[in-house]
């Protein structure tokens, strides 16, 4: 559902997805679980980031005759995690979308500014025709998810989303404002909290996540 302050922001509040976090929070889950439910948690947050994806009539030759059905269509998708954390979301969403290509991201902050530093961009060529799905499993800022997004327009994308499985509001403020090179509308980013996963939209962007202030987030 739509976030009342954040216009651009939908909460996910799936059950599975509350679930999942509260075991992803619990400071007694091995390290192993935590990779897994990071996989399984960007895996269900990939069904909302795609759920507009644009399709297009496709003939099939079932068993028994031929079938008009449907398929994906529209731009290739792309996967870039912001490294190294984004990484553990990347299996979970391929499993859905294999066709995904992936690039990277790298993004550190700062210790005396706290502003995010690049140190590394690669992503697949083609940027104009792809759809990129940002990914990082923990917004605190939203400096580097806004950051991303940022390069990745600068790269002549012209749609991308980002996913995280922490989200504070103060990251929903920043990943809410227009990229430097767009002045109207802010990017779709998606990010997970400590209860509820979000779905933010705007510049071409989507991000899932969950947007629940919470406490200090493990790392992976």
């Amino acid at each position: 559902m739509p976030h009342p302050k954040f216009p651009n922001l939908t909460v996910l509040d799936h059950p599975l997805i509350q679930h999942k976090l509260s075991i992803l929070r619990d400071k007694n889950t091995p390290t192993r679980d935590f990779k897994q439910l990071v996989n399984e948690i960007a895996m269900l947050m990939a069904y909302e980031v795609t759920k507009d994806l644009p399709l297009e009539t496709a003939e099939v030759e079932t068993p028994l005759e031929r079938m008009h059905g449907v398929r994906v269509a529209g731009k290739k998708l792309a996967l870039v995690p912001i490294l190294r954390a984004g990484l553990g979301m990347v299996e979970g969403i391929a499993q859905l979308i294999p066709s995904a290509r992936v690039g990277h991201i790298g993004i550190y902050r700062e210790h005396d500014t706290l502003e995010p530093v690049d140190y590394y961009f690669k992503i697949p060529s083609g940027e104009d025709a792809r759809d990129f799905f940002v990914l990082d499993p923990m917004l605190a800022t939203g400096g580097s998810a806004a950051d991303a997004v940022s390069a990745l327009k600068h790269a002549g994308a012209s749609a991308s989303a980002s996913s995280a499985s922490s989200r504070r509001p103060r990251a929903c403020v920043a990943c809410s404002r227009p990229t430097p090179t767009s002045s109207s509308s802010p990017p779709r980013s998606t990010a997970s909290s400590t209860t509820t996963a979000t779905s933010c939209r705007g510049w071409g962007t989507r991000a899932i996540g969950c947007s629940a202030p919470g406490r200090a987030h493990r790392a992976g």
